[in-house]
């Protein structure tokens, strides 16, 4: 996919999220004290990977070991912010049709906290599963949320001005782990 034109800054790089993310781990080692049955679910797309790189830190750093990780599809935007779906629309996978998460807590992880639309979503989709509690956790929240929808767990807050995009590059999907904020041109 060819990037939007504008002007990018980096905002954070690989080594600045890293100490994010092991802030958030921290956070979230706090969350489950006492938990018993834990599964992780990550938005796709960049949702996923990040799920992936908490549950490593959960592993390495707190030995919550063996969490199992679901991937969930949910879409309403494009990376640049383009409107693809008027509703919501989320793709449930066989097994996730058969999920039973009875008496699991669920973290849901997601790249960016927009508009809430995606998060809400996923998280009246999960509460169908019979969940013991669900905990939703966003590297960055825009602070420009419209649905009665919070991260429980935040990396960071970033009020840009509404034109502009941030952009989160995730590998698998980007080279580097990053934020830049793109200023797009204008048309």
């Amino acid at each position: 996919m060819d990037k939007q034109p504008g002007q990018r800054t980096c905002l954070y790089d690989t080594a600045d999220l890293d100490a994010v993310l092991t802030d958030m781990a921290r956070q979230t080692a706090g969350l489950l004290t006492g938990r018993q049955q834990i599964a992780i679910v990550g938005l796709l797309r960049r949702g996923a990977p990040l799920a992936e790189m908490l549950r490593d830190r959960l592993a390495r750093d707190y030995s919550l070991i063996g969490l199992p990780l679901y991937k969930l599809h949910v879409k309403r935007y494009a990376d640049d912010l383009t409107l693809l779906h008027p509703e919501t629309e989320l793709t449930e996978s066989d097994e996730q049709a058969t999920l039973d998460l009875t008496n699991t807590t669920v973290l849901v992880v997601d790249d960016v906290l927009y508009r809430g639309h995606s998060l809400l979503k996923a998280v009246e989709y999960l509460a169908g599963k019979n969940p013991l509690e669900i905990r939703t956790l966003v590297l960055v929240d825009r602070g420009v949320t419209r649905l009665p929808i919070r991260a429980d767990i935040t990396g960071m807050r970033l009020d840009v001005a509404p034109q502009n995009i941030i952009e989160c590059n995730v590998p698998p999907y980007e080279p580097d782990f990053r934020i830049d904020l793109l200023q797009p041109d204008k048309a």
